[in-house]
């Protein structure tokens, strides 16, 4: 099969309207599968950092074959689009903006996506993708609204101190599944906030997530906190969760 049939793909540009967040609207893109009908209903992935998602781990265009070629079922991508200046304030639990984000992203985003495509409405047909405190704050989405998402995708997650300590203060996990991935190359990545072995930092959450009894698949491999290690996890990762029909 030839590229250029990857490379014929649908990608909506949308911005939804909000009430909590400053500037009061944020910008998303939206892919639609290979033979998209709005007659029918379709999973959907919600990605943090949507526009590096989309451009730096080609995730329209790993979907688009593993749809094609592996016989995966067509799921609809949104992509939330975040400014870099205050993706921690809106990422990390402790940012100022992050309470503010994760009710946007619940009960602003997800109205809008549900109004306007043929998304499923039950929980095991969306998932919550992220890489860094992407990762973390999927997580925390689903910790605070698990009636509406128990599925996160969690590249390298950024799990700091009071991550884990909001891991270690829940209950029964049991509904929730996160799929983790973290490179061995990652143990002193420096961030705006300092420099973190990431690869510490995973085991620990899993080890708390597996205390509460969540379905975890974690792995680790060789790989750096960047895109070109991610990119080529985003496959497998969509396999995990999306069915083959």
């Amino acid at each position: 099969m030839s590229d250029d049939r990857y490379l014929k793909r649908t990608i909506l540009k949308e911005t939804v309207t909000s009430k909590w967040l400053p500037e009061g609207e944020r910008n998303l893109r939206v892919f639609l599968p290979p033979g998209y009908n709005d007659l029918l209903s379709y999973p959907v992935v919600f990605c943090q950092d949507g526009e590096d998602f989309f451009n730096f781990g080609r995730i329209a265009t790993t979907a688009t074959k593993l749809i094609l070629d592996e016989g995966l079922e067509p799921f609809i991508i949104v992509g939330v689009d975040v400014d870099k200046k205050v993706r921690t304030a809106e990422y990390a639990p402790d940012g100022d903006r992050h309470a503010a984000y994760v009710r946007f992203f619940a009960e602003e985003l997800l109205p809008f996506i549900e109004e306007r495509f043929p998304v499923r409405r039950e929980p095991e047909h969306r998932l919550l993708a992220g890489d860094s405190l992407g990762g973390s704050v999927s997580l925390h989405i689903a910790l605070q609204y698990p009636q509406l998402f128990t599925r996160v995708m969690s590249l390298s997650g950024a799990y700091y101190g009071m991550s884990q300590s909001i891991i270690g203060n829940c209950y029964d996990l049991s509904w929730l599944t996160i799929y983790m991935i973290v490179g061995l190359q990652e143990t002193a990545f420096e961030t705006d906030t300092g420099v973190y072995d990431f690869v510490a930092i995973n085991r620990n959450a899993k080890a708390l997530l597996e205390q509460k009894d969540a379905n975890i698949f974690y792995e680790e491999k060789d790989g750096k906190h960047q895109w070109g290690f991610w990119q080529q996890e985003v496959p497998q990762a969509l396999r995990f969760f999306i069915e083959v029909e």
